[in-house]
């Protein structure tokens, strides 16, 4: 009789068991089914103007980690996180824009394992640049090549994860691939003059953009390969009108240096047009082309409109007319109201004009991204 009653208990005890596993697997499928129906995961790569704490874990001279870098980074209480702004990078508004629960893991982050990938990783790295060479001066950084490398590492964890299906469903349909590049192969590489002086002797202009556009259509046309269907490409904005630009070259506040603009709008003209070759020649992939120059140079230009007090200016930094020459840190001189100037540093756009910047991409028309938004890829 005991031991009968001994073995009925333990089959309850196993069914019950059964039972709560049965029930976690289905509450995993409805987790993913809920995760499906929105944005799937954000993976973003780039350069600083998207790094979310990459930086952090490499021995290099381009770091944010440090204050007041993040002061009005709710999720970190105003702790810095490695970002290059006060707050939230376009990357991290466009992703809560799109419904995601969580801002995308930087890859090299500790806590870059498990579920929390589901949701994206960031690749960027501050000072990287499409060409390998990109970024010398600050001795690491983390190139678009190797940051493809790191998402396809990326790729066989999600293909564990989900398995191979689910796993291709997810980042063909689910996923978007955002691509933040091109500034710091002008401003970190081809116009730095120690370091580059050989090949500005070597290459012309048209000779470094058609380098640079032959390297990216490589890059791009890998993440295809790696499962890669819908991505957004920002191109690279007006760098001659950035604090650190107008400091060195003592220019009055409403001028830009003619040099790093032409070499920008050179280079995303031949980045439009390559876009719209690979639009045709990897089926089943929608590029979207961001364009981030003129959306930067309306909000400088008519700074006041959007509620600005300077596009000018730094509100972090040191140094000259326009704070622009001595990056962000602990001795710098910060402005009294962060939400009023474009810059936040002397080379990176404040949270606000962030916020501005983003907002457009989700919903904006065809002038300032096309063929479709951010919003309308998300749900192509």
């Amino acid at each position: 009789m005991i031991l009968a009653m001994a073995i009925t208990r333990s089959y309850i005890t196993l069914a019950l068991v059964g039972l709560v596993l049965l029930l976690i697997n289905n509450l995993s499928d409805f987790a993913y089914a809920a995760e499906s129906e929105g944005l799937g995961a954000s993976f973003i790569f780039g350069d600083s103007l998207v790094d979310s704490g990459n930086n952090n874990y490499l021995p290099t001279l381009s770091k944010a980690n440090i204050r007041p870098n993040g002061i009005d980074f709710k999720a970190s209480g105003g702790n810095p996180t490695g970002r290059y702004t006060n707050g939230r990078t376009i990357g991290d508004i466009v992703g809560e824009e799109l419904g995601q629960p969580n801002y995308a893991v930087p890859y090299l982050a500790p806590n870059a394992t498990g579920k929390a990938i589901l949701y994206g990783v960031n690749y960027a790295s501050g000072g990287a640049g499409i060409m390998n060479a990109t970024g010398r001066i600050f001795v690491n950084r983390v190139g678009m090549d190797i940051q493809i490398d790191y998402f396809n590492e990326t790729r066989k964890q999600i293909d564990k994860l989900l398995g191979p299906s689910k796993a291709k469903e997810y980042i063909s349909k689910r996923s978007i691939f955002s691509i933040t590049v091109g500034s710091n192969d002008f401003l970190n590489n081809y116009m730095l003059p120690v370091l580059s002086i050989g090949a500005r002797i070597s290459e012309t202009p048209d000779a470094f953009v058609d380098d640079l556009i032959s390297h990216f259509r490589a890059q791009l046309t890998r993440l295809y390969q790696l499962g890669a269907r819908k991505f957004v490409i920002g191109n690279v904005g007006p760098i001659g009108c950035i604090p650190y630009q107008k400091t060195i070259n003592q220019l009055n506040q409403d001028q830009c240096v003619e040099l790093p603009n032409k070499l920008a709008l050179k280079y995303n003209g031949r980045l439009k047009d390559l876009l719209s070759e690979l639009n045709d020649n990897l089926p089943g992939s929608t590029l979207v082309y961001a364009n981030v120059y003129d959306l930067v140079s309306e909000l400088i230009t008519n700074y006041e409109k959007y509620g600005f007090t300077t596009a000018s200016r730094a509100c972090c930094g040191n140094g000259g007319q326009y704070a622009g020459i001595v990056p962000c840190g602990p001795t710098s001189s910060m402005c009294s109201d962060r939400s009023k100037h474009v810059f936040w540093d002397p080379y990176h756009p404040s949270e606000a004009a962030n916020l501005i910047l983003a907002k457009k991409l989700v919903d904006g028309d065809t002038r300032v991204i096309s063929p479709m938004n951010l919003r309308q890829l998300r749900d192509h």
